[in-house]
């Protein structure tokens, strides 16, 4: 027997089957194409998403010469805060708005002015929106096409347009309705205060279900489509972050997962539902429930961490060179470096640059770097922060201004973690994924700087491999989420901080400049702005 987990990111779907003992038995990735038709918005086709979807499905039962009764559980994960607006028949309106989409800036004043104030928001829903959340959307919908809203008659998010054409229901579930800034995050259901504040009626919105639930069954109609059974259990899911967590093993607290990818992600679960205001719980952290029953997390965003190095890679330090030319640095069969044989293993220009960058001393030797490229959400949410080197000299080079733009990548992401420690979390072990997970250089400067354990796990297919999970829970093979991960995944490496006391001194010294810069800029920075 085997479950499936399918992932609906932002650029690809991936469909992934496990077995019982939770190894990968086959994955494929069907990519579909992003709609910008005017600045600041981000769209796309959810036909494109089903289409992709069952393309996926198909080949992992080829792959793993599996049929549809083969697959006993299904669990969806996905990008967040998308609004999937349908009719009453079902059918799509428009397409779906995304949450990288920013033309929602008037309505989340709107939503707070509607609510009556920040603290009431906070009471309510507990996180304050961004341009991001669903509701705005809808609220835009409303003010900026009409015509649609008034066929408005259920808002979903994009996993839950799949689990639709899966089954024909209107399901979601608790992490990813968190995100939509509707829903009561303590009591774990939609608040109707909100959707009265905001003159939306609640029956728009899907039933809710938790992430190992059984929502719902795959349809005949759906069976005939993809090859999967017709009657195939499929459980809640998770948000795309949630289940990242969950195939990382992030289900209790005090283990933390750190994801460098284009943005940086720390997520923390904790088993208490933080109050607003209370002592020690920061405003800047996200809050939102969990794929696991009664359990929420705390989630600090960082927009440009490995963004911010692949710029400077691509712009300053002449990436495209490094990937074109092999500057004599090749290296053999046997892996040696030298002159070329019948095949040849260019390097990696990250590899090339964090060699050269850690020949210089922790805190780049009085150089700093914002990496605040794209704005920032955490700690600052300010979509007008902007990127800069601070304290350039002549006796800088290309290897200082690396080590400073991957020192200040992972100071945004300690700024998280501190909040999180800060919130009452003691944290002992930091699990690494993403692009800069695969450096053992950089690996190391995570381990220092953020003076934790860093550890890697055995298994690198995040959001799909979690949902996968909870489809095994849900259909009985693991009583528990926590039970599923412990028999699934292992640490498979651990990075211990240094004991240096110098180059612990070095980063400390470093890191408390790299916080005083930005408020030092924020006006220069604002002022810029307009100018662009």
């Amino acid at each position: 027997m085997a479950f499936l987990g399918i992932d609906l990111g932002t650029t690809a779907v991936k469909a992934l089957l496990i077995d019982e003992a939770g190894a990968a038995l086959a994955s494929a990735t069907v990519e579909y194409p992003l709609h910008t038709p005017q600045p600041l918005w981000s769209e796309q086709e959810p036909a494109d998403w089903w289409r992709g979807t069952v393309q996926a499905i198909q080949h992992v039962l080829n792959q793993a010469s599996l049929t549809g009764s083969d697959v006993r559980g299904i669990g969806l994960s996905g990008q967040m805060h998308g609004l999937t607006p349908l009719d009453a028949d079902g059918q799509v309106i428009r397409r779906a708005i995304l949450w990288n989409d920013g033309r929602t800036v008037a309505e989340c004043d709107e939503y707070v002015r509607r609510a009556g104030g920040e603290a009431q928001v906070r009471e309510w829903v507990y996180n304050l929106p961004t341009a991001s959340y669903t509701a705005p959307k809808i609220l835009w919908l409303r003010n900026h096409e009409p015509a649609h809203f008034a066929r408005l008659a259920h808002v979903l998010l994009p996993k839950d347009y799949l689990r639709y054409k899966l089954s024909g229901e209107f399901v979601g579930e608790m992490s990813d309705a968190a995100g939509t800034g509707l829903l009561d995050i303590k009591n774990r259901r939609w608040s109707v205060e909100m959707l009265a504040a905001l003159e939306l009626p609640k029956d728009i919105l899907p039933r809710l279900g938790e992430g190992p639930e059984v929502t719902a069954q795959v349809s005949a109609s759906a069976a005939r489509e993809t090859g999967l059974a017709e009657g195939t259990p499929i459980v809640g899911g998770a948000g795309d972050q949630a289940a990242s967590a969950v195939g990382a093993g992030i289900v209790q607290e005090g283990i933390v997962s750190v994801t460098i990818g284009t943005s940086g992600v720390v997520f923390a679960s904790t088993n208490q539902m933080p109050q607003p205001g209370a002592p020690g719980v920061s405003p800047l952290l996200e809050v939102f429930c969990h794929a696991v029953p009664q359990t929420w997390h705390y989630m600090g965003v960082m927009l440009s961490a490995g963004g911010s190095l692949r710029w400077f890679r691509d712009h300053v330090a002449m990436g495209n060179r490094l990937l074109k030319q092999d500057d004599g640095r090749q290296t053999t069969d046997d892996g040696q470096m030298g002159r070329p044989s019948s095949v040849v293993h260019r390097l990696d220009p990250y590899d090339i640059l964090l060699e050269e960058a850690n020949t210089i001393s922790p805190g780049a030797e009085g150089l700093v770097f914002l990496p605040y490229l794209t704005g920032e959400r955490t700690p600052y949410r300010d979509p007008l922060a902007r990127g800069a080197f601070v304290g350039l000299t002549v006796r800088h080079t290309q290897a200082h201004m690396t080590r400073a733009v991957v020192e200040a990548i992972t100071y945004g992401l300690r700024d998280s973690l501190e909040l999180v420690r800060q919130s009452g979390i003691a944290v002992h072990e930091v699990r690494v994924a993403g692009g800069g997970a695969r450096s053992p250089i950089w690996r190391q400067w995570l381990a220092d700087i953020f003076d934790a354990e860093i550890t890697l796990i055995n298994s690198s297919e995040g959001g799909a491999y979690g949902v996968a999970l909870l489809a095994g829970v849900g259909t009985g093979q693991w009583k528990t989420v926590a039970e599923a991960c412990e028999a699934t995944l292992r640490v498979t490496e651990r990075i211990a901080p240094t004991k240096d006391v110098a180059v612990r001194r070095g980063y400390d010294d470093a890191y408390a400049q790299f916080q005083a810069a930005y408020p030092a800029l924020r006006t220069s920075f604002h002022a810029l702005a307009k100018m662009s």
